[in-house]
C-alpha cells in the first residue's frame, strides 16, 4: 500500500515537473513572439525607408560624370523618371509637405504639427473629465452606481472610431463649433481634437480609478482620523499615492490619441500645414499613411517610401512617450512606497 502511494506521488510529480516545463516554454515563447514583432515591425519601417534617406541620387551622380551638352538634355528627363530622395535633414526641418504634388516637398513638420494639436486638444478634453470620473468611482460613488457607470464607459470605449470620426463631422461642427465660431471649416482640428478627447476619457478614468481603488485603506482611514474631509482625502492622499498608476492612465490615453486614424481623417481633413488656429483643416501622420495606402502610388516610389518614414517618426515619438513614462513612473513609485 505505501509502495503504491510512493509510487502514485512520483509519478504525479513527474507529470507536474513535465506540465510545469511546457507552462514554461510556452510563456517564453509568448513573449519571444512579442519581442520578434516588434523587431519585425522596426525592421520593415527602418528597410522601407532606407531609400527616403539618402543624400547622393542617381540624378546628382549622372550630372556629375556626364558632359555639359549630353547631361543638359537627359538629366530633365532622369528627374522626371527617377525619384529624387530626401535627406534627413530636409525631412525633420522642413516645413511643407506636399508629395503627391508637383513641386513635391517632404517637411514633415506639418504632419507632426497636426498630430501635436490633436494630441494637446485632447488631452485637454479627456485628463481633466477622466480623472474627476475616476475620482468620483473610487471616492464617491456607491458600489450601485459603480456597477452601473463603469460598464456604460466601457461600452463608450467600444463604439468603433469610425463612428466617432461621422459624430464630430455631422454633430460637432455643425451644432457646436460653426454657430460659436463662424468662420469654422467643415473640417477642423478642433473637432478632431474633442471626439479624440472624448473617445479616450474610458480609459484615462478606468486605469486611474484602478489606481485609485489599489490604494490600502488605511491611509484614507489615517486622514479620516485627522479630520480630513472626503474631497481631502481624494486630492491630497489618494491622487498622489496612485499618481504612478494615473500617469500610466495618461500616457497610454495620449498613445492612443497619437495612433488614431479614421476619426482624424474625417473629422480633421488632409490638408497639411502649420497653423495656430485650431478651426482650420490639418493633417496628421496617421491621416497622411490612409491617404498615401488608398492612393494610386506606385510601389517603390518616393512618395509610398515616404509611408514608412512617417510610420518610423510616429514609432520613434510613441516609443520616447513610452520611454518617459515609464521613467516617471518610476520616480513617483520611488518616492510612495
Amino acid at each position: 500500500m505505501s509502495s503504491e502511494s510512493i509510487d502514485l506521488s512520483r509519478s504525479g510529480n513527474d507529470v507536474g515537473s513535465l506540465g510545469d516545463r511546457i507552462a514554461r516554454y510556452a510563456f517564453f515563447s509568448c513573449a519571444f513572439v512579442t519581442v520578434l514583432t516588434t523587431l519585425a515591425i522596426i525592421l520593415v519601417l527602418v528597410n522601407g525607408a532606407v531609400g527616403f534617406f539618402r543624400e547622393a541620387t542617381l540624378v546628382e551622380l549622372l550630372g556629375g560624370t556626364l558632359s555639359a551638352d549630353s547631361a543638359a538634355g537627359g538629366l530633365e528627363t532622369l528627374r522626371e523618371g527617377l525619384a529624387v530622395q530626401v535627406t534627413i535633414t530636409e525631412f525633420l526641418l522642413g516645413t511643407n509637405w506636399s508629395p503627391l504634388i508637383e513641386p513635391t516637398s517632404y517637411g514633415v513638420l506639418p504632419l507632426v504639427w497636426g498630430t501635436l494639436v490633436v494630441t494637446v486638444g485632447s488631452a485637454l478634453v479627456a485628463i481633466p473629465v477622466g480623472t474627476l470620473t475616476a475620482i468620483y468611482l473610487s471616492e464617491y460613488a456607491d458600489e450601485s452606481v459603480r456597477r452601473t457607470l463603469k460598464p456604460i464607459l466601457e461600452i463608450l470605449a467600444g463604439i468603433p472610431t469610425i463612428v466617432y470620426g461621422f459624430f464630430a463631422l455631422s454633430f460637432i461642427t455643425p451644432t457646436i463649433l460653426q454657430p460659436l465660431f463662424p468662420q469654422t471649416g467643415t473640417f477642423n482640428a478642433a473637432s478632431a481634437a474633442i471626439v479624440v478627447g472624448i473617445m479616450i476619457i474610458p480609459m484615462v478614468s478606468s486605469l486611474s480609478e484602478d489606481a485609485m481603488s489599489s490604494v490600502p485603506d488605511s491611509l484614507r482611514n489615517a486622514a479620516y482620523g485627522l479630520g480630513a474631509t472626503k474631497f481631502e482625502v481624494s486630492t491630497q492622499v489618494v491622487v498622489p499615492s496612485s499618481l504612478s498608476g494615473i500617469l500610466a492612465a495618461y500616457v497610454l490615453a495620449l498613445s492612443r490619441a497619437i495612433g488614431e486614424t479614421m476619426a482624424v481623417a474625417l473629422a480633421m481633413g488632409m490638408l497639411p500645414q502649420i497653423t495656430t488656429n485650431p478651426l482650420e483643416e490639418m493633417q496628421t501622420m496617421t491621416s497622411y499613411m490612409v491617404q498615401v495606402g488608398i492612393s494610386d502610388v506606385s510601389v517603390g516610389s518616393i512618395q509610398y517610401q515616404s509611408l514608412f518614414a512617417v510610420g518610423l517618426t510616429l514609432f520613434a515619438i510613441t516609443f520616447t512617450m513610452n520611454v518617459l513614462s515609464i521613467w516617471v513612473r518610476s520616480q513617483y513609485r520611488e518616492e510612495y512606497q
